[in-house]
């Protein structure tokens, strides 16, 4: 398994991750007003979906900076 499938992989699992973390801090504040931890607990999954995110939006530009031979490769 290269790279690319791994990151697309990690960033699925985020992306649930991080929908789950904004549920419960709805749920939580539906209860009244919720702890610290939960109000910043989507803050964590949301940075890493970041950085998944934008190495896979760069990642067709350094396939065609790279040259052909790059691209066999992915």
């Amino acid at each position: 398994m290269d790279w690319s499938k791994r990151i697309r992989q990690l960033h699925r699992w985020l992306s649930i991750i991080f929908a789950a973390t904004v549920i419960a801090n709805f749920a939580a504040m539906a209860m009244g007003p919720p702890p610290a931890w939960i109000v910043y607990s989507p803050l964590i999954p949301l940075f890493l979906l970041l950085f998944s995110g934008l190495y896979m939006f760069v990642l067709p530009y350094a396939v065609r900076w790279r040259g052909d031979e790059a691209r066999e490769r992915i």
